[in-house]
């Protein structure tokens, strides 16, 4: 995938592994950023994870690091060997109103953005593997769309985290200005559950939590109560906390965790070179 401009920062001037990139996306048809975390380890041609961080509603690139310190919590399970090196992508939802839900608009297509041009983007501008794995996580209305977007592309990820994520359609009007009835989704595909059940066979490993004091805990537990009525594997847990950074500082532990296990499920994964 050929980008018209890349503009990346100067590694002079980049601080606790954090880069920043804005691109022309051809899918949006206008320039977009991406924050990033690169491990400051050796990795050229390595296939390094890629981990996928969606922001809420109001956020862009910035939120993940500088509201949640996720380059932090990263770099601190990767000293505690509790992780292998992974590159965090922490794009910007393509700001369109209050938030673009991640999904495709009549004019610009906020899905292709994170599901085909972010993964690549980052190989080009990290010199990594084509074969690395993603991973794609996301807090709210980045839950929904990790969940979602996961569940409508299972090929494309390697497995997926919500955190306190909207995961019925109606719960994401509250956060909004724009009216969210009008965009062209089809009303059966609005609800993470759709894409679950369609799927159903080729889900990646998945997994979502929400804190007892949110006001989408109602919604989470009708989704995990429905994905054990539908036999679909999956793992659901309640934490005591609100709709709030604390709880996702916390919860971004939990998703890089479970990413490792992952991969230490399918060692073959991590053992890709490139051939020279």
């Amino acid at each position: 995938m050929k980008f018209r401009t890349i503009e990346i920062s100067d590694p002079r001037f980049e601080t606790l592994g954090l880069r920043h990139v804005t691109v022309k996306s051809l899918a949006l048809n206008q320039r977009a950023d991406i924050t990033l975390y690169v491990p400051r380890v050796s990795f050229e041609n390595e296939a390094i994870p890629i981990v996928i961080l969606l922001h809420g509603v109001y956020g862009s690139h910035w939120a993940w690091a500088w509201k949640g310190g996720a380059h932090l919590t990263a770099d601190r399970l990767i000293v505690e060997n509790k992780i292998r090196p992974m590159i965090l992508a922490m794009p910007s939802d393509g700001l369109w109103g209050d938030g673009s839900g991640y999904l495709k608009h009549e004019a610009k297509d906020f899905e292709s953005w994170i599901v085909e041009e972010v993964p690549e983007i980052v190989r080009q501008v990290s010199s990594i593997h084509a074969d690395s794995p993603v991973f794609i996580g996301g807090l709210s209305m980045g839950g929904y769309g990790a969940l979602r977007l996961g569940a409508k592309y299972p090929g494309q990820f390697r497995g997926m985290s919500g955190l306190s994520s909207i995961v019925d359609f109606t719960d994401w009007q509250p956060f909004m200005e724009e009216e969210i009835s009008m965009l062209p989704v089809p009303e059966k595909e609005r609800n993470v559950l759709y894409y679950f059940l369609k799927n159903r066979n080729n889900l990646p490993p998945f997994r979502f939590d929400c804190g007892t004091a949110d006001e989408l805990i109602g919604s989470n537990r009708k989704l995990h109560k429905a994905l054990v009525f539908e036999n679909i594997p999956h793992e659901y847990k309640e934490f005591p906390g609100g709709h709030e950074w604390p709880y996702w500082e916390m919860g971004l532990g939990r998703s890089l965790l479970f990413f490792e296990n992952i991969l230490c499920s399918h060692p073959e994964v991590s053992e890709l070179r490139k051939s020279t």
